[in-house]
């Protein structure tokens, strides 16, 4: 697996909780199992689309994994303080997974992909672990659909080390657009898969503040220290690039970003 790109800091783990929350309508409106399913989240984090999913979710049986033993304290945490009971978690590797075979009914992956050097052996991973019939849904960026306005030359500099700095820790930021093929090649079948973009400007300021302001900006604002380390920007030019980027979150500016959801059937 490759290291998690946006590290592991308070602000990254608030980031993803605000993300989660802005983009719960959007993503999450149309995840629903039926009472009594179990259900996989494969990579939980910290618990952020663990909570969406369980209240979403009353009835199913969810289990959560994630590698990262901090990252599961905080996915426990979150979950005990919203007061769901549905969610047991998992220390464990989503490359060498402890179930048996046909053991789950659904399986869920949220914003994982993108960071693992072996994507398609995960998912062939996920479909033994599934029973015959069972689903698996997968929702992932694509930083290369990304536009926005006022569109600053050191803004777009900057975006871009994200999907660079990405690259070099063997992820891949723009797999969003790979999960047709994905699902394809490990075997799934039914395979459906559907964009769902973020349009903001400044009639939406639930969405400046939630999206722009608290997800996407942070975002960038993480691989700082690897852009400047790889000398991918001059630190003035990554100054001026976020200055740029708060741009769009002023009246006048806009931002567009699409999220791909797919799921599929064994």
């Amino acid at each position: 697996m490759a290291e998690y790109v946006h590290g592991y800091s308070e602000r990254e783990a608030l980031r993803l909780s605000e993300q989660a929350e802005t983009l719960e309508t959007l993503l999450h409106h149309d995840t629903i199992y039926p009472p009594g399913a179990k259900v996989l989240e494969a990579g939980c984090g910290i618990g952020a689309q663990t909570v969406i999913l369980a209240k979403n979710n009353p009835d199913a049986k969810i289990t959560s994994v994630d590698i990262s033993p901090e990252s599961l304290e905080k996915a426990r945490e979150k979950v005990e303080r919203n007061g769901i009971k549905n969610v047991r978690f998992l220390q464990a590797d989503i490359f060498s997974l402890p179930f048996e075979d046909s053991s789950f009914d659904h399986v869920f992956v949220c914003f994982v992909l993108e960071h693992l050097q072996n994507p398609e052996k995960v998912m062939r991973n996920l479909r033994k672990i599934l029973k015959p019939g069972g689903t698996i849904t997968v929702i992932e960026g694509d930083h290369g659909s990304c536009y926005f306005h006022p569109e600053g030359k050191n803004a777009l500099e900057a975006w871009n080390c994200l999907i660079r700095v990405q690259v070099q820790m063997r992820g891949n930021s723009l797999i969003g657009r790979q999960l047709y093929p994905l699902l394809q090649e490990s075997g799934f079948r039914d395979i459906r898969v559907e964009p769902r973009m973020v349009y903001v400007d400044s009639s939406k300021p639930e969405l400046v503040d939630g999206f722009i302001l608290k997800t996407i900006i942070p975002m960038v604002e993480g691989v700082k220290k690897q852009a400047l380390e790889m000398k991918m920007m001059e630190k003035e030019a990554w100054k001026k690039g976020i200055e740029e980027l708060h741009k769009t979150a002023e009246p006048g500016g806009t931002f567009c970003y699409t999220f791909f959801k797919g799921s599929g059937t064994k």
